[in-house]
Protein backbone atom coordinates (compact mmCIF):
# COMPACT_ATOMS: atom_id res chain seq x y z
CA UNK A 1 0.00 0.00 0.00
CA UNK A 2 1.23 3.54 -0.81
CA UNK A 3 0.32 5.38 2.68
CA UNK A 4 0.96 9.10 1.54
CA UNK A 5 -0.63 8.17 -1.90
CA UNK A 6 -3.54 7.16 0.33
CA UNK A 7 -3.18 10.34 2.96
CA UNK A 8 -3.36 12.62 -0.34
CA UNK A 9 -6.60 10.94 -1.84
CA UNK A 10 -7.99 11.16 1.06
CA UNK A 11 -7.72 15.27 1.61
CA UNK A 12 -8.33 15.99 -2.22
CA UNK A 13 -11.82 14.40 -1.48
CA UNK A 14 -12.44 15.65 2.15
CA UNK A 15 -11.58 19.32 0.35
CA UNK A 16 -15.13 18.81 -1.21
CA UNK A 17 -16.94 19.18 1.99
CA UNK A 18 -20.35 18.00 2.48
CA UNK A 19 -20.49 17.07 -1.39
CA UNK A 20 -17.66 13.59 -0.50
CA UNK A 21 -20.84 11.92 1.77
CA UNK A 22 -23.60 13.10 -0.40
CA UNK A 23 -21.80 11.62 -3.43
CA UNK A 24 -21.17 8.34 -1.23
CA UNK A 25 -24.37 8.28 0.05
CA UNK A 26 -26.26 8.54 -3.31
CA UNK A 27 -24.08 5.71 -4.98
CA UNK A 28 -24.14 3.07 -2.25
CA UNK A 29 -28.15 3.46 -1.95
CA UNK A 30 -28.69 3.54 -6.07
CA UNK A 31 -26.53 0.76 -6.19
CA UNK A 32 -27.43 -1.40 -3.40
CA UNK A 33 -30.64 -0.15 -2.50
CA UNK A 34 -30.84 -3.12 0.89
CA UNK A 35 -28.29 -0.93 2.35
CA UNK A 36 -30.70 1.74 2.84
CA UNK A 37 -32.92 0.41 5.83
CA UNK A 38 -29.49 0.46 7.87
CA UNK A 39 -29.80 4.21 7.92
CA UNK A 40 -31.93 6.97 9.77
CA UNK A 41 -34.49 8.33 7.49
CA UNK A 42 -32.97 11.43 7.87
CA UNK A 43 -29.54 11.45 6.75
CA UNK A 44 -28.82 15.32 8.27
CA UNK A 45 -26.86 13.82 10.98
CA UNK A 46 -25.57 10.94 9.86
CA UNK A 47 -23.73 12.06 6.12
CA UNK A 48 -20.28 12.84 7.61
CA UNK A 49 -20.03 10.57 9.82
CA UNK A 50 -18.67 7.69 7.56
CA UNK A 51 -15.88 10.03 6.05
CA UNK A 52 -15.01 11.45 9.26
CA UNK A 53 -14.53 7.89 10.94
CA UNK A 54 -12.66 6.99 7.74
CA UNK A 55 -10.49 9.64 7.74
CA UNK A 56 -9.69 8.37 11.41
CA UNK A 57 -8.76 5.02 10.63
CA UNK A 58 -6.58 6.69 7.36
CA UNK A 59 -4.67 8.71 9.73
CA UNK A 60 -3.31 5.49 11.64
CA UNK A 61 -3.60 2.98 9.02
CA UNK A 62 0.51 2.62 9.34
CA UNK A 63 0.09 1.89 13.01
CA UNK A 64 -1.82 -1.83 13.29
CA UNK A 65 -1.29 -2.19 16.93
CA UNK A 66 -3.39 1.18 17.58
CA UNK A 67 -5.56 0.18 14.47
CA UNK A 68 -6.53 -3.02 14.87
CA UNK A 69 -8.15 -2.69 18.16
CA UNK A 70 -10.33 0.19 17.03
CA UNK A 71 -11.70 -1.50 13.82
CA UNK A 72 -12.54 -5.18 16.09
CA UNK A 73 -14.52 -2.64 18.27
CA UNK A 74 -16.08 -0.73 15.11
CA UNK A 75 -16.66 -4.38 13.59
CA UNK A 76 -18.69 -6.20 17.07
CA UNK A 77 -20.35 -2.88 17.29
CA UNK A 78 -21.65 -2.31 13.31
CA UNK A 79 -23.72 -5.62 14.35
CA UNK A 80 -26.38 -3.42 15.78
CA UNK A 81 -27.05 -1.81 12.27
CA UNK A 82 -28.00 -5.02 10.90
CA UNK A 83 -24.31 -5.46 9.27
CA UNK A 84 -23.61 -8.38 7.56
CA UNK A 85 -20.36 -9.92 6.01
CA UNK A 86 -22.30 -9.47 3.05
CA UNK A 87 -22.71 -5.52 3.14
CA UNK A 88 -18.81 -4.85 3.09
CA UNK A 89 -17.89 -5.41 -0.44
CA UNK A 90 -20.97 -2.98 -1.54
CA UNK A 91 -19.64 -0.14 1.37
CA UNK A 92 -16.14 -0.67 -0.39
CA UNK A 93 -17.08 -0.49 -3.74
CA UNK A 94 -18.77 2.97 -2.11
CA UNK A 95 -15.72 3.91 -0.99
CA UNK A 96 -13.66 3.54 -4.23
CA UNK A 97 -15.63 5.16 -6.37
CA UNK A 98 -15.84 8.58 -4.45
CA UNK A 99 -12.52 8.70 -4.01
CA UNK A 100 -12.00 8.34 -7.68
CA UNK A 101 -15.04 10.99 -8.89
CA UNK A 102 -13.09 13.84 -6.54
CA UNK A 103 -9.26 12.92 -7.63
CA UNK A 104 -8.48 14.21 -11.08
CA UNK A 105 -5.22 11.95 -10.43
CA UNK A 106 -6.66 8.77 -9.82
CA UNK A 107 -4.82 5.64 -11.22
CA UNK A 108 -4.73 2.11 -11.04
CA UNK A 109 -1.95 2.10 -8.50
CA UNK A 110 -3.77 4.14 -5.71
CA UNK A 111 -7.07 1.81 -6.50
CA UNK A 112 -5.06 -1.09 -5.84
CA UNK A 113 -3.73 0.93 -2.76
CA UNK A 114 -7.07 1.73 -1.37
CA UNK A 115 -8.76 -1.97 -2.20
CA UNK A 116 -5.98 -3.58 -0.43
CA UNK A 117 -6.87 -1.20 2.59
CA UNK A 118 -10.23 -1.72 2.53
CA UNK A 119 -10.03 -4.99 2.70
CA UNK A 120 -7.69 -5.46 5.35
CA UNK A 121 -10.02 -3.15 7.35
CA UNK A 122 -13.40 -5.16 6.40
CA UNK A 123 -11.44 -8.52 7.00
CA UNK A 124 -10.69 -7.25 10.48
CA UNK A 125 -14.38 -5.92 11.33
CA UNK A 126 -15.63 -9.23 9.86
CA UNK A 127 -13.44 -11.37 11.71
CA UNK A 128 -14.64 -9.85 15.32
CA UNK A 129 -18.04 -9.49 14.27
CA UNK A 130 -17.98 -13.30 13.62
CA UNK A 131 -16.16 -14.00 17.27
CA UNK A 132 -19.37 -11.92 18.60
CA UNK A 133 -21.82 -13.68 17.26
CA UNK A 134 -22.89 -15.21 20.78
CA UNK A 135 -23.15 -11.74 21.93
CA UNK A 136 -26.43 -9.45 21.65
CA UNK A 137 -26.26 -7.07 18.86
CA UNK A 138 -28.10 -4.74 21.04
CA UNK A 139 -29.18 -4.83 24.68
CA UNK A 140 -33.15 -3.34 25.45
CA UNK A 141 -33.35 -1.12 28.81
CA UNK A 142 -36.33 0.12 30.35
CA UNK A 143 -35.92 3.68 31.65
CA UNK A 144 -36.61 3.21 35.20
CA UNK A 145 -36.32 6.92 36.36
CA UNK A 146 -35.46 10.10 34.28
CA UNK A 147 -34.67 13.25 36.29
CA UNK A 148 -34.56 16.64 34.43
CA UNK A 149 -31.92 17.80 36.46
CA UNK A 150 -31.57 21.39 34.68
CA UNK A 151 -33.12 22.86 31.07
CA UNK A 152 -30.87 21.03 29.13
CA UNK A 153 -29.32 17.95 31.64
CA UNK A 154 -31.21 14.88 32.47
CA UNK A 155 -29.63 12.28 34.25
CA UNK A 156 -31.58 8.70 33.55
CA UNK A 157 -31.35 5.56 35.25
CA UNK A 158 -31.27 2.75 32.69
CA UNK A 159 -31.83 -0.87 33.60
CA UNK A 160 -30.63 -3.52 30.68
CA UNK A 161 -33.14 -6.87 30.75
CA UNK A 162 -30.06 -8.64 30.42
CA UNK A 163 -26.28 -8.23 31.57
CA UNK A 164 -24.43 -6.06 29.90
CA UNK A 165 -20.87 -6.30 30.79
CA UNK A 166 -18.55 -3.14 30.58
CA UNK A 167 -15.32 -1.57 32.17
CA UNK A 168 -16.16 2.00 33.73
CA UNK A 169 -15.13 5.08 31.49
CA UNK A 170 -16.46 3.12 29.18
CA UNK A 171 -19.72 4.17 26.60
CA UNK A 172 -22.24 2.60 25.34
CA UNK A 173 -24.12 3.76 22.33
CA UNK A 174 -28.02 4.56 22.69
CA UNK A 175 -30.97 4.66 20.79
CA UNK A 176 -34.51 5.64 21.12
CA UNK A 177 -38.03 4.86 18.99
CA UNK A 178 -38.24 8.64 19.62
CA UNK A 179 -35.42 8.93 17.21
CA UNK A 180 -34.99 5.83 15.01
CA UNK A 181 -31.69 4.43 13.97
CA UNK A 182 -30.01 7.48 15.33
CA UNK A 183 -27.28 6.03 17.64
CA UNK A 184 -25.27 8.08 19.92
CA UNK A 185 -22.81 7.45 22.71
CA UNK A 186 -23.08 8.10 26.52
CA UNK A 187 -20.55 6.53 29.35
CA UNK A 188 -22.72 5.10 32.23
CA UNK A 189 -21.92 7.07 35.35
CA UNK A 190 -21.66 4.38 37.48
CA UNK A 191 -19.35 1.19 37.60
CA UNK A 192 -21.32 -2.50 36.93
CA UNK A 193 -23.38 -2.91 39.98
CA UNK A 194 -25.83 -6.07 40.92
CA UNK A 195 -28.96 -4.87 39.89
CA UNK A 196 -27.38 -4.03 36.20
CA UNK A 197 -28.60 -0.63 36.41
CA UNK A 198 -26.79 1.96 34.41
CA UNK A 199 -26.91 5.88 35.16
CA UNK A 200 -26.78 8.06 32.07
CA UNK A 201 -25.88 12.05 31.87
CA UNK A 202 -27.56 13.71 28.92
CA UNK A 203 -27.33 17.22 27.68
CA UNK A 204 -29.67 18.24 25.32
CA UNK A 205 -27.35 20.37 22.49
CA UNK A 206 -28.54 22.72 19.43
CA UNK A 207 -29.09 20.08 16.24
CA UNK A 208 -29.05 16.96 18.37
CA UNK A 209 -31.90 15.01 17.69
CA UNK A 210 -30.96 12.52 20.03
CA UNK A 211 -30.15 14.47 22.90
CA UNK A 212 -32.52 16.42 22.70
CA UNK A 213 -35.32 13.82 22.75
CA UNK A 214 -33.57 11.89 25.59
CA UNK A 215 -33.83 15.33 27.58
CA UNK A 216 -36.97 16.49 26.94
CA UNK A 217 -39.46 13.83 25.45
CA UNK A 218 -38.18 10.56 27.36
CA UNK A 219 -40.47 9.38 29.96
CA UNK A 220 -39.82 6.11 32.73
CA UNK A 221 -41.08 3.21 31.73
CA UNK A 222 -39.29 4.09 27.84
CA UNK A 223 -37.44 1.23 25.98
CA UNK A 224 -34.03 2.20 24.76
CA UNK A 225 -31.82 0.12 23.50
CA UNK A 226 -27.84 0.00 24.07
CA UNK A 227 -25.25 -1.39 21.83
CA UNK A 228 -21.86 -3.07 22.85
CA UNK A 229 -19.32 -0.88 25.47
CA UNK A 230 -16.29 0.82 23.51
CA UNK A 231 -13.41 3.03 24.77
CA UNK A 232 -10.60 3.25 26.53
CA UNK A 233 -10.70 5.00 29.37
CA UNK A 234 -10.01 2.76 31.87
CA UNK A 235 -8.43 2.69 34.95
CA UNK A 236 -4.08 1.19 34.52
CA UNK A 237 -5.11 -1.60 36.54
CA UNK A 238 -1.12 -1.91 36.80
CA UNK A 239 -1.21 1.24 38.52
CA UNK A 240 -2.02 1.91 42.61
CA UNK A 241 -1.26 5.76 42.42
CA UNK A 242 -3.91 8.24 43.65
CA UNK A 243 -6.02 9.90 41.14
CA UNK A 244 -6.45 13.27 39.78
CA UNK A 245 -9.97 13.42 37.74
CA UNK A 246 -10.83 16.50 35.90
CA UNK A 247 -14.04 16.56 34.06
CA UNK A 248 -16.45 19.36 32.38
CA UNK A 249 -19.59 18.82 31.84
CA UNK A 250 -21.52 15.69 31.31
CA UNK A 251 -17.60 14.62 30.81
CA UNK A 252 -18.33 14.03 34.42
CA UNK A 253 -19.70 10.73 33.97
CA UNK A 254 -16.78 8.41 33.33
CA UNK A 255 -15.05 10.02 35.96
CA UNK A 256 -17.88 9.23 38.66
CA UNK A 257 -17.79 5.76 37.42
CA UNK A 258 -14.16 5.69 38.00
CA UNK A 259 -15.02 6.74 41.48
CA UNK A 260 -17.80 4.16 42.03
CA UNK A 261 -14.99 1.78 40.65
CA UNK A 262 -12.23 2.49 43.30
CA UNK A 263 -14.97 2.79 46.06
CA UNK A 264 -16.36 -0.72 44.86
CA UNK A 265 -13.21 -2.26 44.13
CA UNK A 266 -10.15 -0.56 45.37
CA UNK A 267 -7.24 -0.61 45.87
CA UNK A 268 -7.60 2.14 48.06
CA UNK A 269 -6.42 5.59 46.89
CA UNK A 270 -6.40 8.81 47.20
CA UNK A 271 -8.91 10.49 44.12
CA UNK A 272 -9.36 14.33 43.72
CA UNK A 273 -11.96 14.90 41.27
CA UNK A 274 -12.39 19.02 39.89
CA UNK A 275 -15.73 19.46 38.05
CA UNK A 276 -15.76 22.55 35.55
CA UNK A 277 -18.73 25.18 34.35
CA UNK A 278 -19.41 27.88 32.87
CA UNK A 279 -21.72 28.76 35.96
CA UNK A 280 -22.40 27.83 39.11
CA UNK A 281 -26.55 26.42 38.08
CA UNK A 282 -24.37 24.25 35.56
CA UNK A 283 -23.32 21.37 38.65
CA UNK A 284 -26.35 19.46 37.59
CA UNK A 285 -25.01 16.55 39.72
CA UNK A 286 -23.70 18.81 43.05
CA UNK A 287 -25.76 17.04 45.71
CA UNK A 288 -24.72 13.20 44.77
CA UNK A 289 -21.13 14.25 44.18
CA UNK A 290 -21.35 15.78 47.98
CA UNK A 291 -23.26 12.54 49.18
CA UNK A 292 -19.86 10.47 47.42
CA UNK A 293 -17.69 13.27 49.30
CA UNK A 294 -18.78 12.36 52.53
CA UNK A 295 -19.46 9.07 52.23
CA UNK A 296 -15.66 8.45 51.13
CA UNK A 297 -13.15 10.09 53.18
CA UNK A 298 -10.80 9.29 50.55
CA UNK A 299 -12.49 11.38 47.67
CA UNK A 300 -12.26 15.29 47.32
CA UNK A 301 -14.60 17.07 45.21
CA UNK A 302 -13.92 20.88 43.93
CA UNK A 303 -16.34 22.29 41.60
CA UNK A 304 -15.08 25.50 39.53
CA UNK A 305 -16.65 28.21 37.32
CA UNK A 306 -15.14 30.50 34.54
CA UNK A 307 -17.76 33.09 33.45
CA UNK A 308 -18.98 33.77 37.52
CA UNK A 309 -17.56 35.38 40.19
CA UNK A 310 -19.18 35.48 44.03
CA UNK A 311 -20.27 31.98 44.09
CA UNK A 312 -19.91 29.59 46.59
CA UNK A 313 -17.22 27.67 44.39
CA UNK A 314 -13.80 28.65 42.94
CA UNK A 315 -13.62 30.91 40.10
CA UNK A 316 -11.63 29.94 37.17
CA UNK A 317 -10.80 27.85 34.13
CA UNK A 318 -10.45 24.41 35.58
CA UNK A 319 -6.72 23.28 34.51
CA UNK A 320 -6.03 26.77 36.63
CA UNK A 321 -7.79 25.54 39.25
CA UNK A 322 -6.63 21.89 39.54
CA UNK A 323 -2.65 23.96 39.24
CA UNK A 324 -3.41 25.93 41.95
CA UNK A 325 -4.17 22.59 44.57
CA UNK A 326 -1.15 20.99 43.25
CA UNK A 327 1.31 19.38 42.94
CA UNK A 328 -0.12 16.69 40.82
CA UNK A 329 3.15 14.91 39.37
CA UNK A 330 2.68 11.49 41.85
CA UNK A 331 -0.85 11.02 40.39
CA UNK A 332 -2.39 9.26 37.43
CA UNK A 333 -4.44 11.65 35.85
CA UNK A 334 -7.92 11.12 33.64
CA UNK A 335 -9.08 14.36 31.73
CA UNK A 336 -13.13 14.13 30.07
CA UNK A 337 -15.06 17.06 28.64
CA UNK A 338 -15.37 19.12 25.04
CA UNK A 339 -12.25 19.30 23.40
CA UNK A 340 -10.87 22.30 23.93
CA UNK A 341 -11.06 22.19 28.00
CA UNK A 342 -9.36 18.51 27.53
CA UNK A 343 -6.47 20.29 25.46
CA UNK A 344 -6.06 22.95 27.76
CA UNK A 345 -6.08 20.78 30.77
CA UNK A 346 -3.44 18.32 29.10
CA UNK A 347 -1.18 21.24 28.52
CA UNK A 348 -1.57 22.78 31.87
CA UNK A 349 -0.75 18.89 33.60
CA UNK A 350 2.23 18.21 30.89
CA UNK A 351 3.97 21.78 32.24
CA UNK A 352 3.18 20.66 35.34
CA UNK A 353 5.67 18.10 35.19
CA UNK A 354 2.74 15.04 34.38
CA UNK A 355 4.10 12.45 32.74
CA UNK A 356 1.94 12.24 29.10
CA UNK A 357 2.05 8.00 29.88
CA UNK A 358 -0.26 8.81 32.98
CA UNK A 359 -2.69 11.13 31.48
CA UNK A 360 -5.95 9.64 29.46
CA UNK A 361 -8.32 11.88 28.43
CA UNK A 362 -12.19 11.48 26.70
CA UNK A 363 -13.42 13.79 24.28
CA UNK A 364 -16.91 14.89 24.26
CA UNK A 365 -18.06 16.59 21.36
CA UNK A 366 -21.32 17.20 18.80
CA UNK A 367 -18.59 17.54 16.37
CA UNK A 368 -16.80 13.80 16.62
CA UNK A 369 -17.42 10.93 14.42
CA UNK A 370 -18.42 7.62 15.05
CA UNK A 371 -16.70 6.14 18.46
CA UNK A 372 -13.37 4.93 16.31
CA UNK A 373 -10.67 6.56 18.76
CA UNK A 374 -10.19 8.88 21.24
CA UNK A 375 -13.75 10.41 21.27
CA UNK A 376 -17.10 9.86 21.48
CA UNK A 377 -20.24 11.57 19.93
CA UNK A 378 -22.80 12.85 22.71
CA UNK A 379 -24.61 15.46 21.16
Amino acid sequence: MDIPAMRASFAKAAAHGDQVPLWFYSHLFLSHPETREMFPVSMAHQRDRLFSALGEVVARVDDLDALVPILQQLGRDHRKFGTLAAHYPAVGASLLATLEHFDDEWDDALAASWTEAYGLIAEVMIGAADEAVEEPAWWDAEITDHDRRTVDVAVLQVRPGSPLDYLPGQAISVESDLRPRLWRWYSPANAPRPDGQLELHVKARDGGPVSSALVRQARAGDVLRLGPPVGHLALDTASDRDLLLVAGGTGLAPLKALVDQVARQGPPRRVDLFVGARTADAFYDRADLRRLEQEHAWLTVTCAVSQEKGTAVEHGDIGDVVLRHGPWTSRDAYVAGNPVMVEDTVARLLQHGLPMGRIRTEVFAASRPSPTVDGKVTE
